[in-house]
């Protein structure tokens, strides 16, 4: 679970990053096309999260017969590929299949703040304040206390109602029957979010769905609009915004909520590793059903679409998890993975490798181009880098600083997302307000724990909050890319020094978001029709140029796609 110190408190192209804060962290727009057009009818995106570039070479390495390996030599390996900045899921994902930066689309992160928006549930929208939370998490799913792997949806499988009274164990040898019952989950999850609980847009004053929020389409978009069918797989039904502003892009789009409870102790299925596993073989199910020409719960014959895909979770767990399973989570001392990852990486391996016969099964390998890639990579790789701070405390000490000098004044900040990045929106956006705050962070020291560290035992400090630099205002904005004074855009930006995690436990040993190589560095094979084999591209590309491929590929025109015009993202060269 991507659980980031989030906090609402007002009442209502480089990869390495050090010293000053650059004038811009937003990906690159490559050199011409050199994508073959119409080369295949198929395209299947395959996202790990958290997969590192060096991950994927240590198994290749390690593993030369690999499903992995095989896929990176009959492909070409781009070695030097750039997720975005900020690197979390949300921004990472959409920039893959939109092409654009997150100023660009408007999302920044899962869970933000709108200075627009109104708060869930306004009604006179005309004297309502604004500014609200946007929160494109499980948070809007119907189903909550307990949150449903269905999110919601009735369904009634004694393999789905046992969730909340089976062991952990239990869960696990029940694989098949929760894959062939939670298959049924329905692939429109849009009517599996609570209007009640999504911001209200003050022009309409109805509620705002997440297709609404983004700003540019997508690839779904482009491709339904040309009369081919699109799929795909994701971890929250809140991942609709992907359909694009149409609403409509994907016909079958696969949710299963992975922050709902696995088991009786109340674990989710990113808590155990384990679980994270099965919890990523329903989505390859699914998978494995579309590439037979099915829908994602195998019932219906409607052909293999032709952009369909999914992200893995497992990788991401094994990062974060300290332990899991009886195995360390992470990296040792040289930056190899532990004994949990290697477990994970062999997972996906294996799913890969499962995936990849049921195409060659199906008679579709002539026909369909593979890319795997991540929407981000995990900080910090070496374990004797972690420093986990509590940011929590930050915030508070910051309000009360700024609340001693104006003391009738709501807290200054009103909602901010740290992982091991920080993003804050400020209730006074003033030129006092934003130099205030900024300096307030650059001069404050704060305790932060090492790995192995008790809960509560801080053994080292850090200096400057954690952080090595910071924007502020329309300094921000053009660190990502965003138009002046967006309101989607945080008015600090944060960059977290290198192994520093904002958390106020010891249950993580890493994260994402920030602006570091290991945030950052992913992979990126594109192997198939129109791909040359064996080819390896070092010069550095980004994870935006994901989508116009993908649209060369299968003799759409990139130019559709509004990242493309706004941004002059270029497909990637194959040839």
């Amino acid at each position: 679970m991507r659980t980031p110190s989030r906090r609402l408190v007002a009442a209502v192209g480089t990869v390495a990053i050090a010293g000053a804060v650059p004038a811009a962290i937003v990906a690159g727009t490559g050199t011409a096309s050199a994508a073959p057009t119409g080369a295949a009818k198929h395209v299947l995106l395959l996202s790990v999260d958290g997969l590192h570039q060096s991950d994927l070479a240590w198994y290749v390495k390690a593993h030369p017969h690999s499903a992995l390996a095989r896929l990176v030599h009959r492909g070409v390996d781009f070695t030097n590929a750039s997720t975005t900045f900020p690197s979390d899921s949300f921004p990472g994902m959409i920039a893959q299949l939109t092409g654009a930066n997150p100023g660009t689309a408007g999302v920044y992160y899962d869970d933000t703040y709108n200075r627009r928006y109104l708060a869930p549930g306004t009604t006179d929208c005309a004297t309502a304040p604004r500014g609200t939370e946007i929160p494109w998490t499980e948070g809007i799913d119907r189903s909550q206390n307990p949150i449903a792997l269905g999110a919601g949806q009735q369904l009634t499988a004694p393999a789905l109602t046992a969730l909340v009274t089976n062991s952990k164990q239990q869960t696990l040898d029940a694989k098949g029957a929760l894959t062939s019952a939670i298959l049924h989950m329905t692939g429109q999850p849009q009517s599996l979010l609570d209007p009640a609980a999504l911001p209200v847009d003050p022009a309409t004053c109805l509620p705002t769905y997440p297709h609404q929020y983004i700003r540019v389409n997508s690839v779904f978009d482009v491709a339904h609009s040309a009369g081919l069918r699109t799929a795909w797989s994701d971890k929250h039904p809140a991942y609709e915004i992907l359909n694009g502003p149409s609403g409509n892009g994907i016909d079958d789009l696969f949710t299963p909520e992975i922050n709902s409870v696995a088991d009786s102790a109340g674990d989710d299925w990113s808590t155990d590793n384990a679980l994270t596993e099965e919890y990523d073989s329903f989505k390859v199910a699914a998978i494995l059903n579309e590439i037979d020409g099915r829908d994602h719960s195998g019932a219906r014959k409607v052909g293999t679409p032709a952009i369909f895909g999914m992200n893995f979770q497992t990788v991401s767990t094994a990062q974060k998890l300290p332990t899991s399973d009886g195995l360390a989570g992470g990296y040792t001392s040289n930056g190899t993975p532990g004994p949990l990852l290697q477990r994970a990486l062999g997972f996906v391996n294996g799913e890969v490798g499962a995936i990849v016969a049921r195409i060659a099964k199906d008679g579709l390998t002539r026909s369909t181009t593979i890319i795997l890639s991540a929407k981000h990579g995990q900080s910090p790789i070496d374990p004797a880098a972690l420093r986990r701070v509590d940011d929590g405390a930050i915030i508070d000490a910051l309000n009360a600083a700024w609340a001693k000098g104006h003391p009738s004044a709501k807290p200054l900040v009103s909602f901010s997302v740290n992982d091991d990045a920080m993003l804050l929106w400020l209730s006074n956006r003033s030129s006092t307000a934003l130099s205030f705050a900024k300096n307030y962070l650059l001069t404050h020291s704060a305790p932060a724990n090492r790995i192995g560290d008790a809960k509560g035992v801080d053994s080292t400090t850090v200096t400057r909050s954690g952080l090595t630099s910071i924007a502020v205002g329309t300094a921000a904005d053009r660190l990502v890319g965003a138009p002046a004074g967006d309101p989607h855009a945080p008015d600090l930006i944060g960059i977290a020094q290198h192994g520093v995690v904002y958390t106020g436990g010891v249950k993580k040993i890493a994260e994402h978001g920030g602006a570091a190589a290991d945030d950052r560095h992913v992979p990126l094979i594109v192997a198939g029709p129109g791909a040359t084999a064996g080819r390896v591209v070092t010069t550095g590309v980004a994870t935006t140029r994901i989508a116009p491929t993908i649209l060369a590929l299968l003799g759409l025109p990139a130019g559709k796609l509004d990242g493309v015009r706004l941004d002059g993202t270029r497909a990637l060269p194959l040839r």
